[in-house]
């Protein structure tokens, strides 16, 4: 594998809600009962969060538009063993950035099945409760004070 086949070891976490802070979550097709938000990687090392984030929204439920926040808040944390062998030889951290995406309620969701096999909106706490993921439920927790 080349250097640039590679993922990026950066990338966002897009917490996507309603104003009435329902939260989508989407099950991993690649890892079933793994629920979570939008995440992905950078393309590019100089790719910009914003950008990143609304790709990654529009390639894996097909939403498009919606009010995109920064919030400033980035986790790093360790590289799942099982995914590892994406990333160059002797990366283990990722730097996560979070974000979030306010979009009406009812907004449909077109998932990319490769990536994703099921997806539903449920109210934040139930959401936290469950993401597989400690930094993904931490975020959601943060959602009333993020809007």
């Amino acid at each position: 594998m080349s250097g640039a086949a590679f993922k990026i070891p950066q990338s966002v976490l897009v917490v996507i809600h309603t104003p009435q802070l329902d939260v989508l979550l989407i099950e991993r097709a690649d890892a079933p009962g793994f629920w979570q938000s939008v995440t992905g990687s950078k393309d590019t090392e100089d790719e910009a969060w914003e950008a990143t984030a609304r790709r990654e929204v529009a390639e894996e439920t097909g939403i498009q538009g919606g009010e995109l926040r920064d919030w400033a808040l980035e986790n790093v944390y360790e590289i799942y063993p099982r995914w590892r062998h994406r990333y160059a030889p002797g990366v283990t951290h990722n730097r996560e950035r979070v974000l979030g995406l306010c979009v009406p309620a009812g907004t449909p969701v077109q998932l990319s099945p490769r990536e994703h096999r099921a997806w539903r909106w449920l109210p934040w706490q139930e959401a936290a409760d469950a993401c597989f993921s400690p930094s993904n439920a931490e975020a959601i927790l943060q959602l009333p004070s993020r809007r």
